[in-house]
């Protein structure tokens, strides 16, 4: 059974979503073709960034826990984490325009994302030299500048991040060994801060905003269009 551990990861985190999809009176598998549309081109390049950090060994993969299967250097379940996840987040998000019209994040999305914006590029630029936290913090800030000049309301974003960290933060947990023997995902601490929350580098929660926020925004553009 270990061999499958982070395929079973990838399934519980999209199981309920996924059952609560089929909800009729605010039925997510209707929006299925604006997600997925969504979904391809961010995994795209995810699996493009995740490969090229591969390769370079910034992070690496346990094959104890793995199936075997891979696609270029990534296992498929790595693969199928950039489905899973946003998966949920978007989900999420789908069924927080359902049940909230407004939220408290209304008024303060705007100093949250400036906030956010400068401490990334500030934490970025003092570590250019650590390819994970530099990349990470420099993409994530410029997109959310992107984001602030377009004027997205983002508060409904920030709503959904917030809900989904928990567990995103346990699923993550695992990966990076809580629970278990060895990690399912290592990472090499020379490229990061060394910050961990648990057995997670902290850099995990900029990388999770941007692939959930990246997910979002491209749903709404094929949900606009349709």
């Amino acid at each position: 059974m270990e061999a499958y551990t982070y395929l079973l990861v990838n399934l519980a985190c999209i199981s309920i979503p996924f059952i609560a999809s089929f909800y009729p009176k605010h039925a997510f598998y209707k929006d299925w073709k604006p997600f997925f549309k969504a979904n391809i081109i961010v995994t795209l390049l995810f699996v493009v960034w995740d490969a090229i950090f591969t390769n370079l060994g910034i992070w690496g993969f346990n094959k104890t826990y793995l199936v075997g299967i891979h696609i270029g250097n990534l296992p498929l379940e790595e693969v199928l984490f950039f489905i899973c996840i946003p998966y949920a987040c978007v989900f999420s998000y789908f069924a927080f325009q359902y049940f909230f019209k407004s939220n408290f994040l209304q008024k303060s999305q705007t100093i949250i994302s400036y906030f956010l914006i400068t401490m990334l590029l500030v934490v970025g630029i003092f570590n250019y030299g650590k390819l994970y936290t530099a990349v990470t913090f420099f993409v994530t800030s410029f997109y959310l500048m992107y984001l602030v000049y377009k004027k997205t309301d983002l508060s409904l974003h920030y709503l959904s991040y917030l809900f989904v960290m928990p567990f995103f933060f346990l699923s993550n947990g695992v990966l990076t060994g809580s629970f278990l023997v060895e990690p399912i995902v290592w990472y090499n601490d020379a490229e990061n801060l060394g910050i961990r929350i648990s057995n997670i580098p902290i850099e995990d929660s900029v990388y999770g905003l941007l692939l959930i926020f990246m997910n979002i925004e491209f749903y709404n553009y094929f949900k606009q269009k349709k």
